[in-house]
């Protein structure tokens, strides 16, 4: 596969952001995106794929008004990198745990109506995806794997673990977002770096639904 294939960024950045690098277990809705299972076992998503999805998820988050967009995220390093996201294209961020309720009834404090919704791990953030489905709101999810793909309209399969993977995958979207809006014209313009998405060393772990030390990096 050759580097010119890729439209937002070179072969090599996805290499080694260890963006392809899933997990030991696929689920039906994640089998098409597999290129193929390493000696250990490992299985790899197929780089091309990735590309495009990410390309069309910015152009399609694009068309919508920034404050209808709800960004989910539960793991350590997912929050790192989707809140930088939220910040950068002013959406609405949920950190951890989606309270019931919040997009379905009218009467919480919290009550939200999102007209997309994205998610950065349908696993975690069931709650979230299973309400954006009853309401017929738009559900767009970065998928390891393992990840249920069900109620997903759009699925950005990648390794949704990872430090580096998740500040990739993040930073290319706000990039693009910004592109697709008319707000920067060019790469060049875009004045944050794969570093500003990464969790910061001062930042706490308890605040994670798991620990670092169990994350990919």
């Amino acid at each position: 596969m050759s580097e010119e294939e890729f439209s937002i960024a070179s072969q090599n950045d996805y290499l080694e952001s260890g963006i392809h690098i899933a997990t030991k277990v696929k689920t039906p809705g994640t089998k098409k995106f597999i290129y193929k299972v390493r000696e250990d076992g490992l299985y790899l998503f197929d780089l091309k794929t990735i590309d495009e999805r990410i390309k069309v998820a910015a152009s399609m988050l694009s068309k919508y008004d920034p404050k209808k967009i709800v960004v989910t995220a539960s793991r350590i390093y997912a929050v790192a990198a989707a809140q930088k996201f939220s910040e950068i294209i002013n959406a609405n961020f949920i950190k951890g745990r989606v309270t019931p309720g919040i997009f379905t009834n009218p009467y919480r404090d919290n009550f939200m109506e999102p007209a997309v919704l994205f998610a950065s791990d349908t696993r975690n953030e069931k709650q979230a995806v299973r309400e954006a489905s009853e309401i017929g709101v738009p559900i767009i999810a970065l998928c390891d794997t393992d990840n249920m793909t069900r109620d997903v309209d759009l699925v950005i399969p990648c390794n949704n673990r990872g430090r580096k993977s998740l500040a990739f995958v993040y930073m290319l979207l706000a990039r693009e977002f910004l592109k697709n809006k008319g707000i920067i014209k060019t790469n060049e313009e875009f004045k944050y770096t794969i570093n500003d998405f990464e969790l910061k060393v001062e930042a706490n772990p308890a605040d994670s639904e798991i620990n670092i030390s169990s994350e990919n990096i």
